[in-house]
């Protein structure tokens, strides 16, 4: 089933393989994409991936990330290089992810302020956000209608709307986060707030016409105790599906956690030490400090990785829609991915780690049937996206990348 073609909305596509959104790292200071990244996506749309979603791009400047090298979609000064990309000879699909971080960045990266629903704090990131105002709200609104329109007239197939990890249209969606008591609060029957996501999928649609496909990326389930349960998850696909979403992407968490999000084989604790943004020390006394009492903490709030560990919260939103669902986290065999196709666990397979080690994977995926990504969850991908280094592979275990 893996390579058997698939419709999303208006697209076909030609198997049911993805390649998930994932930080480049390649744009300039200014969000310009840099020939690196140009060169970049015009490889891995020619590796036989059904769908590409690119890495999250901001919608405007006080909603960019805290890590270099993010891509902008803000300005339609842009449009003439993601051209590049986009006037492609093949048939693989490209979505533009556009993203705003709200209370997930900092003010010394953004030279804003930091938005938010309400002031309840990031337990990562930290600053007092920002309260947004009605006024404020809408001005975001109107800056991600733009980013899907640029999207649209740089010639990407659709978009995908983040909607997971924490980030502002997350923020939103949860009671831990939201504490407003106006139209953009929680919705006391859903136990969600949608109203904010309801007006960029609408604004989105106005902007681009009714037919632009729109996918999102949600979190199934998050760490902030029981705040966001199998309830509020079907209440949130339902509100997808009264949306006519083109295509929903399934995984994890927020950035307060994000070895949970993106889980590994251990925790890379001396590469976090050295390159993170928040932890990063040249005190040898920070660093024993840190193994020894905070470390140990850390590990509790960890979550195992193993495989397909989003399975259960696809399997929820299945039964909830007819929309396609989308399977992302500790795929790695096509046997796996056959496995979960014909469960009817979801209806894609998306992946992100495995193309940064291999960017030619779906093609020994066609190849071999017993084939498995050679990517060992390291997680230095992850960690080394805090540095002003491309993202790529650390580990020399493949020879295809």
């Amino acid at each position: 089933m893996l390579f058997s073609p698939i419709t999303i909305g208006t697209l076909n596509l030609k198997n049911r393989i993805v390649r998930s959104a994932t930080l480049e790292g390649m744009a300039d200071k200014d969000g310009n994409p840099s020939e690196e990244y140009i060169k970049y996506y015009q490889n891995i749309l020619n590796q036989n991936i059904g769908l590409v979603i690119t890495g999250f791009m901001y919608v405007n400047v006080e909603g960019k990330a805290i890590q270099p090298g993010q891509a902008s979609l803000c300005s339609e000064s842009v449009i003439p290089l993601y051209k590049k990309i986009t006037n492609r000879k093949g048939d693989t699909k490209i979505f533009a992810q556009i993203s705003h971080c709200g209370r997930q960045t900092d003010r010394k990266v953004t030279g804003g302020n930091l938005w938010a629903p309400s002031k309840k704090r990031s337990l990562y990131f930290g600053g007092v956000p920002d309260i947004l105002s009605e006024e404020k709200i809408n001005s975001i609104i109107r800056d991600y209608c733009n980013s899907a329109y640029f999207a649209k007239l740089a010639g990407f197939d659709g978009i995908q709307l983040h909607a997971a990890h924490g980030y502002l249209i997350h923020q939103f969606i949860l009671s831990s986060v939201n504490k407003r008591s106006d139209i953009y609060g929680i919705d006391s029957k859903k136990g969600i707030g949608t109203f904010f996501f309801e007006k960029v999928i609408e604004g989105v649609r106005e902007k681009c016409g009714e037919e632009f496909p729109i996918s999102v990326k949600i979190s199934g389930a998050d760490d902030y105790g029981n705040t966001f349960n199998q309830k509020k998850l079907r209440e949130l696909v339902r509100f997808l599906d009264s949306k006519n979403i083109c295509l929903i992407e399934i995984s994890y968490g927020t950035m307060d956690y994000p070895l949970n999000i993106i889980r590994g084989s251990d925790i890379p604790i001396d590469s976090i030490l050295k390159y993170n943004l928040k932890y990063k020390t040249e005190s040898i006394v920070k660093k024993f400090i840190f193994k020894k009492c905070l470390l140990p903490v850390l590990k509790t709030k960890i979550k195992k990785n193993y495989k397909s560990y989003n399975e259960q919260y696809a399997q929820i939103a299945k039964e909830e829609t007819k929309i396609p669902i989308v399977l992302v986290g500790g795929l790695r065999s096509r046997e796996e991915m056959e496995r979960q196709l014909s469960n009817k666990s979801c209806d894609m397979i998306s992946m992100c780690r495995p193309f940064i080690c291999e960017n030619d994977l779906a093609v020994k995926l066609l190849n071999k049937k017993n084939y498995s990504s050679c990517c060992i969850s390291c997680n230095l991908c992850l960690i080394m996206c805090d540095t002003d280094k491309p993202t790529r592979c650390y580990q020399k275990v493949c020879n295809g990348s």
